[in-house]
């Protein structure tokens, strides 16, 4: 894609790709709100990484690395610009940080029921690994 941009969000993003993901993203997250987007741009200024095209917003992926694991999280793209490599472009930005860091896996979270997710990640090499199950407490 010879105009597609990757870049790192910055805080004049934020509402942006809050809105972007009620149309592009797949289920909503407790965090997907401005203040706990604004945490973590504040706290890993690299980690929510943005596709561009033509300077609009197309893609997102989260890209979280505490110095242990690799994860994975809002990998979402445009839904009429899909099947164009916004994605596998996302995930080469995400997986070369990872590296960069010291990152050895890549994890994501998927939700269960997102069948085309699971062909898209699938597609990039990933895999389900069902001897893990995600516990979650609400903290607030």
């Amino acid at each position: 894609m010879p105009d597609l941009h990757i870049r790192a969000a910055s805080p004049e993003d934020l509402d942006t790709v809050l809105a972007f993901w009620k149309t592009a993203a797949e289920g909503t997250s407790i965090s997907d709100d401005r203040a706990g987007v604004e945490r973590l741009v504040a706290r890993d200024p690299e980690a929510l990484i943005l596709a561009e095209s033509g300077g609009e917003l197309v893609g997102t992926v989260i890209a979280g690395f505490d110095g242990w694991r690799c994860h994975l999280y809002r990998l979402a793209v445009d839904p009429a610009r899909r099947r164009e490599g916004i994605g596998s472009a996302l995930l080469a930005a995400a997986e070369e940080r990872f590296v960069t860091l010291g990152g050895r896996r890549g994890d994501a979270m998927v939700l269960t029921r997102n069948e085309t997710a699971h062909h898209a990640w699938a597609a990039a090499g990933y895999s389900p690994e069902e001897k893990w199950r995600r516990w979650v407490k609400p903290l607030a």
